[in-house]
């Protein structure tokens, strides 16, 4: 009989050990959390240049479940004076981004914030530039949904996008 160095107690514990280990990997890319029948998938910040007094927040989603149509109203973060929405419009040939008074959430819905896409969050006054790596944390106020606090990880985003004007 030959030994194979691992007793099936041995096996168990390494599966479990590498299943722990896949779900933490998981995690690390990808994070979210719900307010209410909300849907928040990794809210996300995009580095700021040195000196900069704005930046911008995103989501990679914000889904709702729910039966009734919701609105992002707004956002506070202690590393900004103050969060505004934004949306994308044509301008004549130029694309702005101009301050909204909400983010609509139709219900049933998926809306996709994203760097380069139609929505963010204007982050006003920083009170130091958002450095590739960083973490903070924002209160998202949803009309329905009430308030929820999430974690921003700030990134380098996946694909580049032309910037905006305010």
């Amino acid at each position: 009989m030959q030994h194979t160095g691992f007793s099936a107690g041995r096996l168990a514990w390494h599966l479990c050990l590498l299943s722990g280990l896949a779900v933490t990997t998981m995690s690390a890319v990808a994070h979210g959390s719900k307010a209410g029948d909300i849907s928040i998938d990794h809210p996300y910040a995009v580095p700021s240049p040195a000196g900069s007094t704005t930046g911008a927040m995103y989501f990679r989603a914000l889904k709702n479940n729910g039966e009734q149509t919701d609105r992002l109203l707004g956002a506070r973060t202690a590393v900004a004076a103050s969060v505004e929405i934004h949306r994308a419009a044509m301008d004549g040939s130029v694309m702005r981004m101009r301050a909204v008074e909400a983010l609509p959430l139709p219900a049933k819905t998926t809306v996709k914030p994203m760097h380069g896409g139609e929505w963010h969050l204007m982050l006003l006054n920083l009170k130091a530039p958002l450095k590739d790596g960083d973490r903070f944390t924002a209160t998202l106020h949803f009309e329905g949904a009430g308030e929820k606090e999430v974690s921003v990880w700030v990134q380098q985003p996946r694909s580049s996008a032309a910037g905006h004007e305010r």
